[in-house]
């Protein structure tokens, strides 16, 4: 088993590190973006030579791009092997994508995530479910690392919690989540710039995206789920880019009336699922049951092939209304 160490533990391995590289996983979100970012940008505060990197071989999702930092990223490819390797957000090493090779490489791997699968891999590993964002751990990490947070690190882990309670609306928008983004708000992070920037400056090709998943919306289990799908055609059309399919999961699970959203996206081989939980039915439950994995109410899981029809057969029955659901 890996070893769960506190904060302060983990402060003192990375005070300890010459040159650190910091990645989050495949296809990065809000949380991942945001953590990375802020994680790098208080290392280098520190006086620690850190580089994010992404976990494919794609340029950093435009949406974030107003974000401190954002000219730091380092494609994979241009790194040399690190002697500490941090892993944000990731509690299963294969989502480091081809990062993963350049983390076992490295003399020291540190995770830190809010997962609630505990992370089988790392020489030290911090793991809270209690979070509500990677970034909320980051912001918790600072002091231990001596770090007074910037306005831009602030901004950074703001993202990143903002993100993932879905704008304070999940239910994992604890207390404490309100109070660490109140306390990033003091250290300088505005929150319209945030708001503005992540859900209201969408190309028309994203919200073309979007309507293609809206005329296909199909209500499932007596209507208590709704499905849609994206192909790689989709994206030919519209010329939309993948980072712009972030948001639509939500957009579906805005339908009155249900108690779980489910978006496909079918890719090659393969279809990735988002799982979006409304009413406390645990999504996560079910992403792990098909190889997968999540929180309660955001969860998702990557199926081989790339018919809908046998997906669909062994999805809809875990889920509400279905007759193996929980």
């Amino acid at each position: 088993m890996t070893p769960l160490v506190g904060l302060d533990a983990i402060a003192a391995a990375l005070r300890d590190a010459e040159r650190v590289v910091v990645c989050a996983h495949v296809s990065p979100d809000g949380d991942a973006i945001g953590s990375v970012l802020g994680l790098a940008l208080a290392l280098r505060d520190a006086g620690i030579d850190a580089t994010p990197t992404l976990a494919n071989d794609r340029t950093p999702p435009v949406t974030y791009s107003f974000l401190p930092g954002f000219d730091l990223w380092r494609p994979v490819a241009e790194l040399d092997v690190p002697d500490t390797f941090v892993a944000l957000d990731t509690p299963v090493a294969s989502r480091l994508g081809i990062a993963e090779s350049l983390m076992r490489a490295a003399r020291r791997v540190i995770v830190l995530d809010h997962h609630p699968d505990r992370p089988l891999y790392g020489d030290s590993v911090f793991t809270d479910a209690a979070m509500a964002a990677t970034g909320q751990i980051v912001w918790r990490l600072l002091p231990a690392l001596g770090v007074t947070p910037s306005a831009e690190i602030a901004r950074c882990l703001y993202v990143a919690l903002m993100t993932d309670t879905g704008r304070f609306s999940y239910d994992n928008t604890t207390p404490a989540a309100l109070r660490d983004a109140a306390a990033m708000l003091d250290a300088g992070a505005d929150p319209a710039e945030a708001a503005r920037h992540v859900y209201q400056e969408r190309s028309a090709r994203s919200l073309a995206l979007e309507a293609l998943v809206l005329e296909r919306l199909t209500r499932a289990n007596g209507g208590r789920v709704v499905w849609s799908h994206l192909t790689d055609a989709d994206f030919e059309t519209t010329g939309a880019l993948p980072e712009e399919a972030e948001h639509l999961p939500d957009a579906i699970r805005s339908l009155g009336g249900i108690d779980v959203a489910v978006l496909f996206r079918v890719k090659g081989d393969e279809i990735r699922v988002n799982l979006r939980a409304k009413t406390g039915f645990d999504v996560g439950a079910v992403g792990r049951a098909l190889g997968g994995g999540g929180h309660r109410a955001a969860a998702g899981l990557t199926w081989e092939g790339n018919a809908l029809d046998p997906l669909l057969a062994r999805l809809l029955p875990l889920l509400p209304g279905g007759d193996r659901a929980q």
